[in-house]
């Protein structure tokens, strides 16, 4: 009994026992830079995307993330849009970055009506968008609500 203890107590000092915490994905997202660049079909310039090596690891596996609802007319639409901040504070309201929203295309349209600010999990496969304007830059596909 006295050597299991001493094994037990090892294993879990060293991590082994330890639940592997999934990365704070709002941290990943952040360290994405951005740069200006001319759209020529648009005569525009916008900011595009540089994903960082962390981030780009992390394209087309499953993730989680929780944020705060931003009305985009969920109840006929199949995605929602999560933020970091409420929607005072947002990208599209505030001063936020685009650093800062993610656009989660969902398999089933919300069985409830989800009200502005409020808190929310979506669980979906992360896909990174450098190229399409007209898209955000950061997706989750086959997306799911899970709170």
């Amino acid at each position: 009994m006295k050597r299991f203890t001493m094994v037990f107590f090892l294993a879990f000092s060293l991590g082994l026992g330890a639940t592997v915490k999934s990365p704070d994905i709002w941290a990943l997202l952040s360290k994405t830079r951005f740069v200006e660049k001319l759209n020529r079909e648009y005569g525009m310039y916008f900011l595009y995307p540089i994903f960082p090596d962390e981030l780009k690891a992390m394209e087309g596996k499953t993730v989680e993330v929780t944020g705060f609802y931003i009305p985009l007319d969920v109840s006929t639409s199949d995605f929602a849009v999560l933020s970091k901040f409420p929607n005072a504070e947002c990208f599209f309201c505030g001063g936020a970055g685009p650093e800062s929203i993610v656009v989660a295309y969902l398999k089933n349209k919300p069985s409830k009506r989800i009200k502005v600010d409020e808190i929310i999990t979506i669980k979906g496969t992360l896909k990174l968008n450098d190229t399409d304007i007209d898209e955000l830059n950061f997706i989750l596909l086959d997306s799911e609500i899970i709170n």
